[in-house]
């Protein structure tokens, strides 16, 4: 399974997609040893802080285990109705990274020795077409 990896630090964000099962089994909150992920992430804890599986339904730190769950909401994560005393049931995954987990978000806890832009190149921005 393809993991997409996004790695978040200071308001900037880096992708990395990995075919390892290295994170299997590990859950949300939990630290990672950046080497583990890259080589060149040597020195980098990253902690996991979220994620999606192949459907698209966020990771929920309330639900244990790896399969879904339905979990009653009011507001704040995962709730976009406003309106005071509305709750809503939604669909969640599990805590712990399976194979049918797609996105994994991470944020660095300590820098390693070389910067995240020197490790993770720049995308490059295609040029704008001319206005006819």
């Amino acid at each position: 399974m393809v993991f997409k990896i996004i790695i978040g630090d200071k308001g900037k964000a880096w992708k990395l997609e990995m075919d390892s099962d290295v994170l299997v089994g590990k859950s949300l909150g939990e630290k990672v040893d950046g080497k583990e992920l890259k080589s060149e992430l040597e020195g980098y804890e990253l902690q996991i802080t979220g994620g999606s599986d192949i459907a698209g339904f966020p990771m929920y730190e309330k639900v244990e285990g790896l399969g879904m769950g339905r979990v009653l909401l009011s507001k704040g994560w995962g709730m976009h109705d406003n309106r005071k005393g509305v709750r809503r049931r939604k669909t969640v995954r599990g805590k712990v990274i399976s194979d049918k987990i797609s996105q994994i978000n991470m944020k660095v806890l300590k820098h390693g020795h070389k910067k995240l832009e020197d490790i993770f190149p720049a995308p490059e921005v295609p040029a704008e077409a001319p206005k006819a």
